[in-house]
């Protein structure tokens, strides 16, 4: 049998190709996506009415708790998905941006639920709702993208539910930026194609987890 190594000959062995861990800092990615965002709404902005924008969603409260429920959803979500990444975080995490859903839900809900009719708008049709399903998918895409980028870096213990939480950032963020370009009251099929979109863009972030992450 071979002489047995001194523990710090040992150490230095094991230790050899070594390379120091950046440390993460989960607020830091966070407010990257968060800017990222912001960048996507500065740019938005620009090409879209603000004033008409700003008049529309005061005309009714759920017009403008709706917006302000999937912004708070969107950051929610994202926190969540950094903090589910972390190995030895709890994933009990993941339940901070349920209460932002469930109110997102009730006052997009509000849209078709109510019988008198906001002056100045009409329900959104068919054409609309599409247009808004397109928007917030394609949005998606490059939200989702960037937030798997910097969660590589977390080494998610659970990929397929830090996945699931990205999505809901990310269609949470592109339905918020929607109301630059999306005036009409809501309508059953405006209702479903809001829904389905989110739900489409959470299924593919799990989909791509264990690729995204492996």
């Amino acid at each position: 049998m071979s002489e047995r190594l001194p523990h710090e000959r040992l150490i230095a062995d094991l230790s050899r190709d070594l390379k120091p861990v950046r440390r993460v800092r989960p607020t830091r990615l966070v407010l990257i996506w968060l800017v990222t965002v912001a960048l996507f709404a500065d740019f938005f902005a620009v090409r879209a009415d603000l004033h008409a924008m700003m008049a529309d969603l005061m005309l009714a409260p759920y017009m403008w708790l709706a917006a302000l429920s999937s912004a708070l959803t969107a950051i929610l979500a994202v926190i969540a998905a950094v903090m589910t990444g972390m190995p030895g975080r709890s994933p009990r995490w993941a339940l901070l941006p349920l209460p932002a859903v469930a109110w997102w839900i009730v006052e997009g809900g509000m849209g078709f639920a109510h019988t008198w009719r906001l002056p100045g708008f009409q329900d959104a049709s068919m054409v609309a709702a599409e247009y808004a399903f397109a928007f917030i998918v394609l949005v998606s895409l490059p939200l989702s993208a960037l937030l798997a980028v910097l969660l590589r870096r977390t080494f998610p213990l659970r990929p397929t539910l830090t996945a699931a939480l990205a999505g809901l950032a990310a269609a949470g963020a592109a339905a918020t930026l929607l109301n630059f370009f999306h005036a009409y009251d809501g309508s059953l099929s405006d209702l479903v194609a809001h829904v389905a979109s989110v739900v489409i863009v959470i299924g593919a972030n799990r989909l791509c987890a264990n690729w995204l992450f492996r």
